[in-house]
């Protein structure tokens, strides 16, 4: 008998008031356009000899579709200072403040500004023993800004969790609209592991000659579990 997994559940709260139209989604509803609009092969008919594109490729599709979606509730017009220095105006107060530079001027993706962070308008509450991974939208890049990756223990710490986040422009003027992706937010278990090795051969062995037995969406319909996000 199949044993069936409880669904959990995590509670994202509005705590500074911004419109529900801007409230968090599943990431499924935020698949970008480049994706949607490749072919799944070439040619369209499935023969033998297809050649499959990336929207055959299962695992992109999952890391594109797990988890949560946090976009910005407001527009937010960026300009620079007379001192040549980026600065924010949104039309809700506060949604951005600093950290010094120096806090982090080693990081791979610091400039020669503060890390501007954007003020996270929800807590969330996960269930006991569970986290949540924050990382820029996978595969879904926007042409602005990138936020630095993290992992709060969102069982325990419900005050928002704000997002420190890096301009890949820092000498034009634009504008980021509301609406656009922020974070991609994925709960996970905490859970302890080991690390060992191995020298048997024949599982991945087996694995390759299963998948050989078929010509098409082979990890989908042999070895894919589908996840659930709502």
């Amino acid at each position: 008998m199949l044993r069936k997994h409880k669904t959990k559940e995590i509670i994202f709260t509005n705590i500074i008031g911004v419109a529900n139209e801007y409230a968090p989604k599943p990431a499924i509803y935020f698949i970008p356009d480049w994706y949607k609009k490749i072919e799944a092969g070439f040619p369209k008919e499935q023969t033998p000899d297809s050649i499959p594109t990336i929207k055959k490729c299962i695992p992109v599709l999952d890391a594109i579709t797990v988890g949560y979606i946090i976009v910005s509730p407001c527009d937010i017009y960026v300009s620079i200072n007379k001192e040549g220095e980026p600065s924010y105006t949104s039309a809700i107060a506060n949604l951005i403040s600093f950290h010094p530079r120096k806090q982090a001027y080693s990081h791979p993706n610091a400039n020669d500004f503060p890390f501007p962070k954007w003020t996270n308008p929800w807590s969330i509450k996960t269930p006991m023993g569970y986290s949540c991974l924050f990382q820029p939208p996978a595969h879904n890049p926007n042409p602005w800004f990138e936020i630095l990756k993290g992992v709060v223990d969102t069982d325990v710490y419900t005050a928002g969790v704000n997002l420190p986040f890096v301009l890949k422009n820092t000498t034009q003027e634009f504008m980021i609209p509301a609406g656009t992706p922020i974070a991609q937010v994925i709960p996970f278990k905490r859970e302890k592991w080991k690390s060992s090795f191995s020298n048997n051969k024949e599982l991945p062995r087996d694995v390759a000659n299963y998948l050989n037995s078929q010509f098409f969406d082979r990890y989908k319909r042999m070895f894919w579990s589908r996840k659930s996000y709502s």
